[in-house]
């Protein structure tokens, strides 16, 4: 991940930026405004916006615009817009940029017709992608996350006329088997999808629904199980989570407290208190 750029340009005007090591998202956007308003202007990447607090108003394409809190509003690219607080308080906005491989030119029409969705599920996995895209080393949940919301924003914008046929076994199966084989070097979903010759969102949900877990967490899950055993043995956290695959020690510490729920150090000291207490007895 590049590093993060911090600027305050004075009181409640906040901007948080930076590149994740995400294929297909050019840069994430977080920022708090109360007076400063957008002129007109263009991007040359998809414009993916959720607003936590207050409201935005915009005009894309000579049509005023809005966004109250429970929408998605996905801006097309080279399609002038502007940008301006809708409440007193101003507006608290998070933003993922995205290149044209996740939506294509031909969803830039319907995007202007209809930039403003209003879909609870959608609006979640744009939260949920945020909070990944935060973390160094959740990559491949980041990857999932966003590869779902395209498939949902396609199915908003572009209804389907030919249903999916249920994901098979077999390929939940294969993709299981790579990430087998890659617990420690990881496995970006681009690159599961070519050697599995699968859409990455087909890839995702064979493999939820075949063993009722993420791809990021199963991978997680196994790079835990290594660490444990690592600990056990006296290797220490920091090395541990070069050893097992984690971005930094920090990485290991959130992962294996949410699945194991204690620290690794905790992990490790409680054998070795365990050890020190059988060698008095």
């Amino acid at each position: 991940m590049a590093a993060r750029q911090h600027v305050t340009q004075g009181v409640a005007q906040e901007v948080t930026a930076w590149r994740p090591r995400v294929p297909g998202v050019t840069e994430v956007f977080h920022a708090h405004f109360t007076e400063y308003a957008y002129p007109m202007h263009v991007h040359d990447a998809w414009t993916l916006l959720i607003v936590d607090d207050g409201a935005v108003r915009y005009d894309l394409e000579r049509h005023e615009h809005g966004t109250p809190g429970d929408t998605v509003s996905l801006l097309p690219p080279h399609v002038p817009h502007n940008g301006s607080p809708a409440t007193a308080d101003g507006f608290r906005k998070r933003v993922v940029y995205l290149d044209g491989t996740l939506l294509g030119e031909d969803l830039i029409g319907a995007a202007v017709d209809g930039p403003d969705l209003r879909d609870p599920l959608l609006r979640r996995r744009v939260g949920q992608l945020h909070s990944a895209l935060a973390r160094p080393g959740d990559e491949l949940e980041a990857e999932s996350r966003l590869t779902l919301i395209g498939e949902r924003l396609r199915g908003l914008l572009r209804p389907r006329l030919v249903t999916e046929r249920p994901p098979g076994p077999a390929l939940a199966r294969s993709l299981r088997e790579l990430l087998d084989e890659r617990v420690a070097d990881g496995l970006a979903l681009e690159e599961a999808a070519r050697l599995l010759h699968a859409h990455p969102a087909h890839l995702v949900r064979a493999f939820s629904g075949a063993y009722g877990i993420a791809p990021h967490q199963y991978l997680m899950s196994r790079r835990v199980g290594r660490a444990r055993r690592l600990l056990l043995d006296g290797v220490p956290p920091g090395e541990t989570a070069t050893a097992t695959g984690f971005y930094d020690q920090a990485h290991l510490t959130r992962h294996f407290r949410k699945l194991v729920g204690v620290t690794p150090g905790r992990y490790r000291d409680s054998d070795s208190a365990r050890a020190r207490a059988r060698s008095l007895s």
